[in-house]
């Protein structure tokens, strides 16, 4: 069998177990999900077992220590993956939900109900975590998803598809309702980006490179984010200390998330107040500072260029720059920011809300770190990803963000003048 026709055979499977799942009841997708964990449980050796062989195989290859720090598996990540099933199950189910009924003139009844986007494909490197948190996420918003792993996680993936696949049939739902390839081709992406007979919406997770390949090729819908070049600005009616401690968790809490800072934004009136103790607290971490010529003359830093501005570190690196005002403070990330996440430290309501409207990005926050940006941070439980386009979701991409809404109407007979 080609990849082609392992594909389409596999698309088309997925897409006839999309009609099932969208019809089923809350009931029956909760007990797929507690079956899973029951799966995962039992099969732990299996899974451990499979994921050393991917391990070796990432060394041989040469993985650096974060790839493969996000591909190990342990018994904790695997009580974790458990853990976020019954989560996902204790969630209210949206499917079916409806809104805003009201009655027009005519004498109908007219709103909105809530209904899954039919087959999601997700491209993901590395984190074979993903295989459960998408494949349960999907299922609770009655969608079924096609799952493409990387090839470097393609021992861990299979055991842990074996585990769904029982879940699933515990719960008497088609098998296909999850679909995790097991062919690291890519000719699998290729195809994944461009079957909208089979696949209604593509969600990929890795890095700029990946996405930015299938943003540019794909002729399904995306749901993406390429950066996470998220912003603090310190503004001069900020509290000292508040800002101090919120520049250095958004930084140093966790470096490779998609919502640690990456640039801190420091108006000039509290500059030489707050920068040396943010410096001291900096260094203890060893984070290496870029700074503008005004940031120089305050602290020790190496000089900033463009480029930094525009750079997603993921790592223990900070470029800071002093700015005159709000408007500053704003226009600089509009230009360089990435739309994912931007906060603004000001005891001055004003001010903050002026922030909150003038900043374009998925999330804005006033006084509180940007690494807040998450889905479980944010209710919302699990989450798929950010996005940070405007259509058809924003922001941290939970349960709500996987289904769509289609307009109903009720009547009593009546007819149109």
């Amino acid at each position: 069998m080609t990849v082609a026709e392992y594909f389409n055979q596999s698309g088309a499977a997925a897409r006839e177990a999309s009609r099932i799942i969208s019809a089923a009841g809350t009931e029956q997708k909760n007990l797929a999900l507690i079956e899973i964990g029951r799966a995962l449980d039992a099969a732990r050796s299996e899974i451990l077992e499979a994921n050393k062989l991917d391990m070796e195989a990432g060394r041989d290859k040469g993985l650096d220590d974060a790839l493969l720090d996000r591909l190990e598996l342990d018994h904790n990540r695997i009580s974790a993956m458990i853990e976020g099933l019954h989560q996902i199950a204790n969630l209210s189910d949206p499917i079916g939900e409806i809104s805003d009924m009201n009655y027009r003139p005519s004498g109908i009844q007219v709103g909105k109900m809530r209904v899954p986007l039919g087959v999601i494909g997700i491209i993901y490197e590395s984190r074979p975590n993903v295989t459960i948190d998408a494949a349960a996420l999907c299922l609770k918003a009655g969608n079924a998803t096609i799952l493409r792993g990387g090839s470097e996680a393609i021992n861990s993936n299979s055991a842990i598809a074996d585990c769904i696949a029982a879940g699933l049939k515990a719960a008497e739902l088609p098998e296909s309702v999850v679909v995790v390839m097991d062919k690291a081709d890519r000719e699998i992406v290729d195809l994944m980006i461009t079957s909208p007979e089979w696949i209604d919406i593509i969600v990929p997770r890795g890095g700029r490179g990946l996405i930015e390949r299938i943003s540019n090729k794909a002729t399904v819908q995306v749901i993406k984010h390429l950066d996470g070049i998220c912003h603090v600005y310190i503004d001069g009616q900020a509290d000292a200390q508040k800002a101090i401690d919120i520049a250095f968790n958004a930084k140093c809490r966790r470096y490779g998330i998609c919502g640690a800072m990456e640039t801190l934004l420091v108006h000039e009136s509290l500059a030489a107040e707050v920068l040396p103790q943010l410096a001291e607290l900096y260094a203890e971490q060893s984070v290496e500072l870029r700074g503008c010529e005004k940031v120089r003359a305050i602290i020790e830093a190496n000089e900033a260029t463009e480029a930094d501005w525009l750079t997603e570190y993921l790592a223990p690196i900070l470029a800071i720059k002093v700015v005159n005002s709000i408007e500053e403070a704003v226009a600089h990330i509009s230009t360089y920011g990435s739309g994912h996440t931007d906060a603004i430290v000001t005891e001055n309501y004003s001010t903050s809300r002026q922030f909150l409207r003038d900043v374009d990005s998925s999330s804005v926050m006033v006084n509180a770190s940007t690494q807040f940006a998450d889905g479980f941070e944010y209710g919302l439980g699990a989450e798929i990803g950010i996005s940070t386009d405007k259509i058809h979701v924003r922001g941290p991409v939970g349960l709500e963000g996987l289904t769509s809404q289609k307009w109903i109407v009720l009547g009593e007979g009546h007819i149109r003048s």
